[in-house]
């Protein structure tokens, strides 16, 4: 039987390492069992987590699917503008607060992208920033009388404070954490002309985003998942109860949660109408110790051997392409293929070179390529401008699209 090793080798003989791939068979295998895992409720692709156009379209074209989760303003009007096939999407919100006043004039100027895009707002001072933008795209004569609001969406802190403020588990994001503070913060959006309230968001990142089985650490695996499922608990009542506040000041078109370690539980929420995903469409390492679900790693880059130093080392050309977050040894890459390598203890992955110890080094000469897995998913894009499409159900070759690096976008 060929292995997986051996059909991307074949599917990628042409091609000069270092390069970037994605299998689609893996990424088809990833995209379904999220939607399984969303107990039937839509999912809207987190386009951080995969950041080229082609493949996103690729997920939206999937069953159970719909919307995009833009992570920049910018990056929203240039997905709702879209490429030759016309906009990504007609259901576009944008996850971070946003203060750039030049794209909030573009945003309330352009009906089409009024119509598509939805901000995020937890705070007075960003619907201070919407409604000068409102007054400006109107003083310009770009917005019409009947022009359509500008819709935002309510971002709502999900920390866990078993003691208050004292003990917090989970991101700072949002200051607004209670069904009143969220009222108040909503009757302040439909007091405003020129805004609408479209939305509540509440992204569980303590849960969704931290696995629940590391290795190696069953003790602090038991303590993890006893405090993710009392967060849980807690969330889902005050998401409710945030939803029934929010909900009575205006109607609200979606109450969005989740990400790709939580879909399972949150998606069984009644107050959540969607859900939001996207790395789980790649699988990078940091998603492997999940008990509730397995992965397929579908992105993962080539880096070409270039020394054979001493026996049972090689050294790789480029590598070092940490993930964001703490700093830790969990940053970096991994090596994936072939099985039995590891980092040197002084160098890890390195800016030009990386070397690889164990007992696989010795198989590899130099020309041969190693396989490597990103920690997180569309990260790694940044790092370069195509993804060579292979497909390892079949082993043939599919084509390259550019990733946004190579559409020549950089947002963050």
């Amino acid at each position: 039987m060929t292995s997986l090793r051996e059909k991307y080798e074949a599917a990628t003989r042409e091609l000069q390492a270092p390069f970037a791939m994605v299998d689609l068979a893996a990424f088809r295998a990833n995209a379904a069992d999220l939607t399984r895992r969303a107990h039937g409720k839509p999912v809207r692709i987190a386009s951080k987590s995969v950041r080229s156009r082609a493949l996103l379209r690729t997920a939206l074209s999937l069953p159970g699917y719909a919307g995009i989760m833009a992570f920049t303003l910018p990056e929203a009007l240039w997905l709702a503008e879209g490429d030759s096939e016309g906009p990504l999407d007609d259901d576009i919100l944008v996850a971070y607060p946003t203060v750039d006043r030049e794209a909030l004039t573009r945003l309330a100027g352009d009906p089409d992208a009024a119509r598509t895009v939805t901000v995020m707002v937890d705070d007075t001072a960003h619907l201070d920033l919407i409604s000068a933008a409102v007054a400006d795209a109107a003083a310009s004569g770009a917005r019409g009388a009947g022009a359509p609001p500008v819709r935002v969406c309510l971002d709502i802190d999900t920390s866990w404070q078993p003691l208050g403020s004292r003990a917090r588990i989970g991101s700072f994001r949002s200051p607004v954490r209670t069904p009143a503070q969220a009222a108040a913060l909503a009757r302040a959006v439909v007091e405003r002309p020129g805004l609408e309230l479209a939305g509540i968001m509440a992204y569980e990142g303590q849960i969704a985003g931290v696995g629940d089985a590391p290795p190696g650490r069953p003790l602090y695996a038991r303590v993890l998942r006893a405090v993710q499922r009392r967060s849980a608990v807690e969330l889902a009542r005050r998401r409710a109860a945030v939803v029934r506040a929010v909900g009575a000041v205006a109607d609200l078109r979606f109450v969005n949660g989740g990400g790709t370690g939580s879909l399972h539980t949150t998606g069984r929420e009644k107050a959540v109408t969607e859900l939001t995903a996207g790395s789980g469409l790649f699988h990078p390492h940091l998603f492997d110790h999940y008990r509730a679900f397995r992965g397929r790693p579908a992105a993962l880059f080539a880096l070409p051997v270039v020394r054979r130093p001493a026996p049972g080392v090689v050294t790789a050309l480029g590598g070092g392409y940490p993930a964001s977050g703490p700093v830790d040894p969990h940053r970096a890459p991994t090596p994936h293929l072939p099985e039995g390598l590891s980092y040197t203890a002084n160098e890890g992955a390195g800016e030009v070179q990386t070397p690889l110890v164990g007992a696989a080094a010795d198989g590899l000469a130099v020309g041969d390529r190693v396989w490597m897995r990103h920690a997180k998913a569309g990260e790694l894009c940044e790092r370069f401008d195509t993804l060579h499409l292979v497909d390892s159900d079949t082993g043939e070759y599919v084509g390259a699209v550019p990733t946004y690096r190579g559409e020549g976008r950089t947002f963050l």
